[in-house]
């Protein structure tokens, strides 16, 4: 099963239609790219992405 982003944060979503993050059941299959953030505190490019969980996100996404 592919997974989904959520259009709303891009976290990747492996199972269940609900964003774990954000809550929001705005899920899509069109996203390109993936970037996994382990220390969001100490990550300049989750800083710069505005990403405040650690996890996988989407670069790009689409829909």
């Amino acid at each position: 099963m592919a997974e989904k982003a959520c259009k709303n944060c891009k976290r990747l979503v492996e199972k269940g239609n609900t964003c774990p993050i954000c809550k929001s059941n705005e899920l899509t299959t069109s996203w390109k790219g993936m970037i996994i953030i382990y220390d969001s505190e100490t990550s300049k490019l989750a800083e710069e992405m505005e990403l405040n969980s650690p996890g996988k996100y989407a670069i790009r996404v689409k829909g």
